[in-house]
């Protein structure tokens, strides 16, 4: 095998630029002259723009690791671990990875082989002498859990397609670790749509009932949580996104790191309106609430409807953690502190200050989601999917915070948007 191999990077199936591996597994990215010239080329990602809004076209080589911004659309972890042993490459070695995983990736960004001869969503390549072998891969999206991209069956199940091709909903699987993770995203993400939280299509399923699961994964009981993806269209049409580990270009091993919620706000500001701003204090404000220390760089995305710009991403990822693991800290600053008990108005104000909001529409915001939650967790918290334990963590935790404790007015109809 020759020591250049080049793939092509594709957004809504038009090729934009290209990854090179050459000698020595270094990676080189380029954009192609045809999207450099379009004044009305669809964004990439707004880590690809200057401090003046122009395109930058000189990239660094890197070893292993690709950029960040490709790196993110790859899986973590364990996932990784074992989407890398049936792909037959090494998990650190993420070129390869992207050959293997390119045909269906978070957003509308495909990669395959340049010289146009995908190989077949069942044939791959191996590591050591690059001759293609074949293995059934199921697709499966950026992250940590277990999960894998479904298709909705006409009779209203779902089922993992077999040949790596995704659909239109995402299955996150039992885990092994920690007892009812799925029944307590559902809860919380329901609870985050009462209040007002653009929160996509979900449901629970039971395991039993999803079809093609891979039989390598072991057996799993119980519920699965089932979210229609927001990055997909009727028919699979896809809708750009990207996660601010992307937007910082940060690599997901540093997703607890190298930005805040403020520096994210800053950004939704930038590109978005008071909706975005609103939306964004919303979702932190319930995420404190409900004790999520794991809203990470990566737990917040913007999409692109037109293609150019930036709008907040519809929510995922809403867990109560300290049900799991005790935390008194956030997973990010939320501008000068990560503490769950500090999480006050003077700290917003001081959030919307620094990233340059209007104050009065922060603290509003979040004033109104605190009494809704009161409202909502104290008439719905015993018809959720929750263990007890679960319902007298989240009742302690929400002692400990200044503004939950300071904003208990259950009067308030519904949210502002």
């Amino acid at each position: 095998m020759s020591d250049v191999v080049v793939l092509d990077v594709l957004l809504y199936g038009v090729p934009i630029g290209t990854l090179t591996r050459v000698d020595g597994d270094r990676t080189l990215f380029a954009f192609n002259d045809e999207y450099i010239s379009d004044e009305n080329r669809p964004v990439l990602g707004l880590g690809f723009k200057d401090e003046f809004g122009e395109l930058i076209t000189d990239f660094r080589p890197t070893r292993a690791s690709v950029l960040p911004f490709f790196s993110n659309l790859l899986p973590e972890g364990h996932l990784r671990a074992y989407l890398a042993g049936h792909a037959g490459v090494s998990p650190a070695r993420e070129f390869f990875l992207l050959r293997a995983l390119g045909s269906d990736l978070p957003g509308a960004i495909t990669i395959q082989p340049a010289d146009g001869e995908a190989w077949p969503p069942d044939v791959h390549v191996n590591q050591d002498d690059g001759s293609p072998y074949e293995t059934t891969l199921r697709f499966s999206l950026a992250g940590v859990q277990l999960k894998f991209s479904a298709i909705a069956e006409a009779s209203g199940g779902l089922t993992i397609p077999a040949r790596g091709v995704g659909g239109s909903w995402i299955i996150k699987l039992p885990s092994r670790e920690f007892a009812g993770v799925p029944e307590n995203e559902y809860a919380m993400m329901t609870l985050a749509r009462l209040v007002g939280i653009d929160v996509p299509t979900l449901k629970l399923v039971d395991v039993d009932a999803i079809g093609n699961l891979p039989e390598d994964i072991g057996r799993l009981q119980g519920k699965a949580l089932a979210i229609q993806r927001f990055d997909r269209l009727e028919g699979g049409i896809p809708v750009h996104m990207e996660d601010f580990a992307q937007v910082f270009g940060v690599y997901p091993d540093k997703k607890y790191e190298r930005a805040n919620y403020r520096s994210i706000a800053k950004v939704i500001a930038m590109e978005g309106g008071d909706a975005d701003i609103a939306e964004f204090i919303r979702r932190l404000t319930f995420n404190t609430l409900i004790g999520n220390a794991d809203m990470h760089l990566k737990n917040w995305s913007l999409i692109y409807p037109d293609r150019r710009r930036a709008a907040l991403a519809p929510a995922y990822d809403f867990v109560s953690t300290i049900s799991y693991i005790p935390d008194e800290k956030a997973a990010l600053n939320f501008s000068r502190t990560k503490r769950f008990s500090e999480f006050s108005a003077d700290e917003l104000a001081h959030l919307a200050a620094k990233a340059l909001l209007p104050e009065k529409l922060v603290l509003d915001t979040a004033h109104e989601t605190v009494a809704l939650f009161h409202q909502l967790w104290q008439a719905e918290k015993t018809n959720l999917p929750l263990t007890r334990e679960i319902i007298q963590t989240v009742d302690a935790h929400l002692e400990k915070i200044p503004i939950a404790r300071g904003s208990r007015d259950t009067s308030i109809p519904g949210p502002h948007k």
